[in-house]
């Protein structure tokens, strides 16, 4: 029974920084404690007697680690280890206030005798997050001993050349790389020799699409190859996947689309290694201004992003749950007519918490069976995001962008809607729409086609890697292959009978970067140069189709940006694509059958604008009532997860949804009793039975008092399915309730 399970499974989590509370006692599988304050032993202690496995999480590049900066920890001052910016501001500060900092060989000795408290205290794990280090650092003292260690040559600014923005950006990510690596093996031995216990060690972190978006250095697909490390946790929330990008010409929020594509580079990345991935959600965001309309309808886009990913069934449910649900959480901030969390969205988000337990990443299938299709992004899409002083200062010699139509407004970075209105190319390729990506992806989604996002890398780490692959998407205008053994790999790919695109007009000022294309015995002016060569193809081929081995190469000598743009442009491409898989790419919708639950997406700004409608029995999971229904339209721009009855039509007995954590059910020929514990809410529960229930009654015993209390349970039974729903006012503790079966 997929709601009952124990929590050593750890399918769910919440993280928290705070005391244990009754509001936001969900019981999850377990818990990441935040932070290594001095209450850190005693809030653990909490956690571990309601039963919560306990994780230990703290911030890898920032963090409370002000005894490290003024030089109380070690006798010296390290302020010279934070990020600066050419300016030589510190970057980060109006975020964090000690700023963003440089991962130094003594940062991460500060950090390992600061977590081995945690060690001590008996964590089963120990997350350390977003490791990040941003675009506009490089600046720094620090950084500047750091890149003479590893360039053997005295720093070089960023922003004098796009060789020296590309090296120092490698680097960037390298340090985190090294903190990492080198934090994870020294606790784990720690536990190891100390305690006999094996820890385990992950890393929240941001996707790598929102890294390259946001213009921010991390490790990201290199941390694959640190052994110690266990896996990763998927920061993905409306937080991130509001950031607005063009399609059509139309500059706005796509959360659904974003959130996909975020979710699906996270999946790739532990795809076929052994190594586990939460998904995160979160039921608002950082930004504290918007109504709890808007955060709960971008909630349910990110949501259905996440499921639509049918090999990973972990889950974050909620980051930071107490800004959600006490009794202080109003919003909008500041907002006079600020209020707290409706009912109704709580009842749902406290349904929709327990649901995320209970997927199998095994039986699933898609309602549009389409091939796989791949767009490729790489690591180095985050180290080439801004060009340098001497490249913008001919930007204007660039053609300019088409006209592009602004309806965002929520967009937080200053300036980025004048960018876009100024029509200037090289402006509009380092903006945070991030045009080159997104112009490549967004028309094969809004095609109805599940396109994944593929992690470059991985082709040479994985020798099946692409196999499932019918086509992938290249370019090379935003990133470029590490080394030439990727493009001999992705030869491979095509003499073996895949199909690869490639789109891109050469023009990227990043290609003349000093790297292995252009160095040695290699001469060659751009990295498609060289995988032309490898598959014999001249390097002044026109566009078209070319054949190699058993498969096809396809050449699209056009900016990937301008697919955003001119939606002709974009439709020819989607036709292109559809006619090399087969496929008819004219669906507004994808669907998702993932075991008894189907997961439907239907997107505006298709070709089709209808409605996708199913018919069955099933329970409406979005709904907090879970009710009962026989259809349901899903309309363009909405979403829904339904389960289905009928998958489930020769059980006797199940639990459907639920409000709160279930602990036991069991079913003899006098009723049932089902017992379970949660949080505060208006609390519904819906049951399969055998038999009809007579009456149903229940009692709570109050987590914080040596009492029980009855309460009053209303029951409504749906014939035609022979389910039951519970409803009742829960209060933080253990609730039993006990149902009659009416005596024949």
């Amino acid at each position: 029974m997929p709601y009952i399970r124990k929590r050593e499974e750890e399918l769910t989590c919440i993280q928290e920084s705070a005391p244990l509370q009754n509001e936001t006692d969900f019981g999850t599988d377990f818990v990441c404690v935040y932070g290594v304050s001095g209450d850190m032993v005693e809030r653990i202690k909490k956690f571990r007697d309601r039963g919560y496995v306990i994780h230990l999480m703290t911030g890898i590049a920032w963090g409370g680690y002000d005894d490290y900066f003024n030089g109380d920890w070690d006798g010296r001052d390290h302020r010279d280890e934070t990020q600066k910016s050419r300016d030589g501001s510190m970057t980060g500060g109006d975020i964090h206030s000690s700023g963003y900092i440089v991962p130094t060989i003594s940062y991460t000795n500060y950090l390992i005798e600061k977590l081995k408290l945690a060690v001590d205290a008996g964590v089963e794990a120990i997350h350390v997050e977003e490791p990040e280090f941003l675009n506009a650092g490089g600046y720094s003292d620090a950084f500047k001993r750091e890149y003479k260690l590893y360039y053997h040559e005295d720093w070089t600014p960023p922003h004098e050349s796009v060789d020296a923005h590309y090296k120092a950006a490698k680097l960037k990510a390298y340090l985190y790389r090294r903190a990492i690596e080198r934090v994870s093996q020294e606790l784990r031995e720690y536990a190891l020799v100390n305690y006999g216990r094996v820890l385990r060690f992950y890393v929240p972190t941001h996707s790598l699409l929102n890294y390259s978006q946001w213009k921010v250095m991390s490790p990201e697909g290199t941390m694959t190859d640190i052994p110690s490390l266990d896996g990763y946790k998927a920061q993905i929330w409306m937080g991130t996947s509001r950031e607005a990008n063009v399609y059509n010409g139309v500059y706005k929020e796509r959360t659904f689309e974003t959130a996909f594509l975020e979710y699906g580079i996270m999946q790739e990345l532990v795809r076929d290694t052994g190594r586990t991935m939460w998904f995160d959600n979160d039921p608002i965001e950082d930004r504290p201004c918007y109504t709890w309309d808007s955060y709960r309808v971008n909630y349910k886009k990110t949501l259905i992003g996440s499921l639509l990913q049918p090999r990973i069934n972990r889950f974050q449910v909620s980051p930071w749950p107490r800004r959600v649900f006490c009794r202080d959480a109003v919003y909008p901030k500041d907002d006079p007519n600020a209020v707290p969390i409706p009912e109704d969205y709580r009842t749902q988000l406290l349904n929709i918490f327990q649901m995320l337990g209970t997927f199998g990443t095994e039986d699933h299938e898609y309602k549009n069976k389409t091939p796989d299709v791949g767009v490729f992004l790489s690591d180095t899409a985050m180290f080439q995001r801004n060009f340098s002083d001497d490249v913008m200062a001919k930007k204007d010699e660039y053609p300019p962008v088409g006209k592009i139509d602004i309806r965002s407004t929520s967009n937080y970075y200053v300036g980025l809607e004048q960018v876009l209105k100024n029509g200037n190319r090289l402006d509009f390729y380092e903006s945070l729409a991030f045009p080159l990506f997104y112009g490549m992806a967004l028309p094969l989604l809004k095609g109805g086609l599940p396109v994944r996002p593929v992690q470059l890398e991985n082709i040479i780490r994985y020798p099946s890697y692409l196999d499932n692959y019918k086509l992938l998407v290249l370019s090379y205008e935003f990133m470029k292959p590490q080394n030439a053994e990727v493009n001999m790999s992705l030869a491979n790919y095509v003499l073996d009978g895949g199909t690869l695109v490639y789109v891109g007009d050469g023009t990227d000022p990043f290609h003349n970067i000093r790297s292995w294309w252009n160095s040695g015995k290699n001469n060659f002016k751009t990295p498609l140069e060289h995988l032309l060569s490898v598959m014999k193809i001249p390097d002044d081929a026109p566009d078209g189709e070319y054949s190699y081995g058993k498969g096809k190469f396809v050449l699209i000598r056009k900016s990937p940006a301008d697919f955003c743009v001119d939606k002709d442009l974009a439709s020819s491409y989607r036709e292109k694509i559809s006619e090399l898989i087969g496929t008819r790419l004219d669906k507004n919708y994808i669907s998702l059958r993932r075991g008894e639950y189907i997961i439907t997406a239907v997107m505006d700004e298709c070709e089709s604008d209808e409605p996708f409608v199913h018919t069955g029995r099933f329970v409406d999971m979005l709904d907090p009532t879970l009710p009962v229904i026989s259809e349901k339209t899903v309309y363009p721009d909405d979403f829904a997860v339904l389960y289905d009855l009928d998958f489930i039509k020769d059980k006797s007995a199940e639990i459907i949804g639920t409000s709160i954590r279930a602990e036991e059910f069991d079913v003899d020929e006098n009723g049932f009793v089902f017992k379970g514990r949660g949080a505060y809410c208006n609390a519904n529960i819906r049951l399969k039975l055998p038999e009809r229930p007579e009456k149903a009654s229940g009692k709570i015993t109050l987590a914080d008092a040596e009492e029980t209390k009855d309460i009053d349970v209303d029951l409504t039974w749906d014939e035609d399915t022979g389910t039951a729903l519970l409803s009742f006012k829960n209060t933080a503790g253990l609730t039993e309730i006990r149902g009659e079966f009416i005596k024949r």
